[in-house]
């Protein structure tokens, strides 16, 4: 009698990581968050504002190096939480963020 045993296990899904981005801005009507993994589009990712002034976002980031800002009532923002920077084409500075 042959046996035969077959591999019927499937593979891992690679679990995409949330970062969660959050910025205080007490009197801003509307903040958005806008990145190199939105195509910059500064009215796709809008930030939910709590009661405490703070505002967050969820996105799902593969491992990689992603620059963003956020746009606050039409003006952009770098994050005054995080240190790493990098100077962009118009003068002024996107913040950095590494994913692992």
């Amino acid at each position: 009698m042959k046996s035969s045993t077959k591999n019927t296990a499937k593979p891992k899904k690679q679990t995409i990581p949330s970062i969660e981005f959050s910025l205080y801005a007490p009197d801003a009507k509307e903040v958005f968050l806008a990145g190199d993994f939105n195509n910059w589009d500064d009215g796709k990712d809008r930030m939910r504002k709590f009661k405490t002034g703070f505002c967050t976002k969820k996105v799902k980031l593969k491992p990689g190096r992603y620059q963003y800002r956020f746009v606050v009532d039409g003006e952009w923002l770098t994050d005054p939480e995080n240190s790493e920077r990098e100077t962009n084409e118009f003068g002024s500075e996107n913040s950095v963020i590494t994913v692992s």
